[in-house]
């Protein structure tokens, strides 16, 4: 076996000899796929060369909005999950190999280089026979907004990671899976800990977001080079206490106590956007947050229009620009 290929003591130990987590055991491909569906999503899962029966496995452990799985089907299989949409993947074999195409994009993933998943991305995995992965799932809510706390704002488009992350080569990543499985073996109690779990998370979160090149990491490494001016944040948190009110850029400037040019000069210099282009952004994660909460009583359009919008058409495209997807996914995927 490759070096890059040996499981560690540490790994196997905490995931794989521990019942506790264990999902399911199966040799049938429709239990596996539905098991494996009822962790990650609905997909389709077929088998490829060879003959026999599966030895698939699962082991899941939650640690908040974050999942700690281990998974091997012990067949070469074809996985077609279309679009992750509510959730990040982060694959890291242990042993064998998967190849993924990412819209159109190809990935190579062996022991050494892990993939990373983005929800808005068309997928297509195949793995070999003795491929055995761990799987971080990031809930795509809880990345999102780590990301835009960060940054100061909302996002403007689906944050969106470089596909390969050498994982046993970066300390910081490896020895964070480490420091989990270990911490899992030792109190396997900890996930269920309300002080714990939020902590680990977050963790996972913001060492992904830190070392995984992404769309947003010039602006992040800028923002803790230069912090914005007081008048700034000042209009950000008027904005979101009062985006639901009619405003204008005269209004935040006032409330900024600040002349319009020093206003718009603030935000173009430290975010990056005008204030109006701010606002639009908040009002756009309103709408958002209505069609993923409301009962489905209340169309989009009445939705788009409560917060302003009442171009549809352009209200669309920003939306889909800014989610990756369309108001009406974000409703289906709300009811499913």
């Amino acid at each position: 076996m490759k070096p890059e290929n040996r499981i560690p003591g540490w790994l196997r130990s905490a995931l794989l000899e521990d019942d506790r987590r264990l999902v399911f055991s199966s040799d049938a491909l429709e239990e596996a796929q539905e098991n494996v569906s009822s962790v990650f999503k609905p997909h389709r899962l077929d088998t490829l060369c060879g003959d026999g029966p599966l030895r698939a496995r699962l082991h899941s452990v939650g640690l908040g909005k974050v999942s700690l799985n281990r998974l091997t089907y012990g067949r070469e299989v074809r996985i077609d999950p279309e679009r992750l949409e509510r959730f990040y993947l982060i694959q890291m074999p242990v042993c064998g190999q998967a190849e993924i195409l990412a819209d159109r994009q190809a990935i190579d993933s062996t022991g050494a280089l892990a993939s990373v998943l983005n929800p808005t991305e068309r997928l297509e995995m195949r793995w070999s026979g003795d491929c055995d992965q761990l799987m971080l799932r990031i809930e795509r809510e809880a990345l999102d907004l780590a990301c835009s706390r960060q940054l100061g704002r909302p996002l403007r488009e689906p944050l969106c990671f470089q596909p390969g992350l050498r994982w046993r080569d970066d300390p910081n990543w490896f020895h964070l899976i480490a420091y989990l499985a270990r911490l899992l073996k030792a109190s396997p109690g900890a996930p269920g800990q309300p002080l714990i779990a939020p902590q680990l998370e977050q963790l996972v979160i913001g060492t992904l977001l830190a070392i995984q090149p992404h769309n947003y990491t010039e602006a992040l490494q800028q923002g803790e080079r230069r912090l914005a001016p007081r008048h700034v944040k000042r209009v950000e948190e008027y904005i979101e206490r009062h985006a639901q009110e009619p405003l204008t850029p005269a209004l935040l400037a006032e409330a900024a106590g600040v002349s319009l040019r020093t206003l718009y000069a603030g935000f173009r210099d430290f975010r990056h956007q005008s204030p109006m282009e701010y606002l639009r952004q908040v009002r756009l994660q309103r709408v958002r947050a209505a069609l993923q909460t409301d009962d489905g009583n209340a169309s989009i359009t009445e939705a788009a229009m409560r917060w302003g919008f009442t171009h549809m058409g352009r209200f669309s495209q920003r939306y889909r620009q800014t989610f990756g997807e369309t108001p009406s996914e974000t409703r289906r995927r709300a009811g499913g």
